[in-house]
């Protein structure tokens, strides 16, 4: 899965704002994490689109500034957007080491790692509960301490539910089930020691 994207320069926000400065807000492509938010202006915007590395205009230094012209730390430009009242820039990059200064990934000390919503969330409870297998009321605990074996068995049996369902037309059964059974493919990844990141990076390394 290719995060290269041919970069077009847009209708840039300078035509009625001449000499101002805009946000510019910088994405991650990949993890869709916002890292930093900075300002650039025409010359600056310029530059980005010509070196194809984020250029601002740094109000403390009063001047162009390329991010990571000093700490190598660059962010590789793969597009930019520009909102609805064409005053802010969405700028999405492939950043190279951590964004901040202060060595952090993000400019609120936050892990640019690539999150899946809902599903990193309970993700986390699974490993929480595999941590603490002598917890008497959790049932991920209990299958975690009965071993891999029960853990596959259980997959095993809501796969089968799952193609039950799917032939039938009920779709709230079927939906029932197939949450159940990407319930229980979480418990095997890290019954096995693994995560849905493990995952994606294979389906990545296939698409072409």
């Amino acid at each position: 899965m290719s995060n290269k994207k041919n970069t077009c320069a847009i209708s840039p926000p300078w035509g009625e704002l001449e000499g101002a400065l805009v946000p510019a807000i910088i994405q991650d492509i990949t993890t869709k994490n916002v890292l930093m938010l900075g300002y650039m202006n025409e010359a600056a915007y310029n530059k980005t689109i010509e070196t194809k590395q984020v250029t601002f205009f740094s109000r403390s230094k009063n001047r162009l500034w390329t991010k990571g012209e000093e700490s190598g730390n660059f962010l590789n430009l793969v597009d930019i957007k520009n909102d609805c009242d064409s005053d802010t820039l969405l700028i999405q990059v492939n950043p190279v080491g951590p964004t901040c200064h202060t060595g952090t990934d993000t400019c609120w000390g936050e892990s640019n790692d690539e999150t899946y919503g809902f599903l990193s969330q309970l993700e986390q409870v699974i490993e929480n509960r595999k941590n603490n297998t002598d917890s008497e009321t959790s049932y991920v605990a209990s299958l975690f301490k009965k071993g891999i074996n029960k853990i596959a068995q259980k997959v095993g049996e809501e796969a089968v539910e799952v193609v039950i369902e799917a032939k039938d037309s009920n779709d709230d059964l079927f939906l029932s089930e197939s949450a159940d059974l990407l319930f229980h493919y979480l418990i095997l990844l890290q019954a096995k020691g693994f995560k849905i990141d493990d995952i994606i990076k294979v389906l990545k390394s296939r698409h072409k």
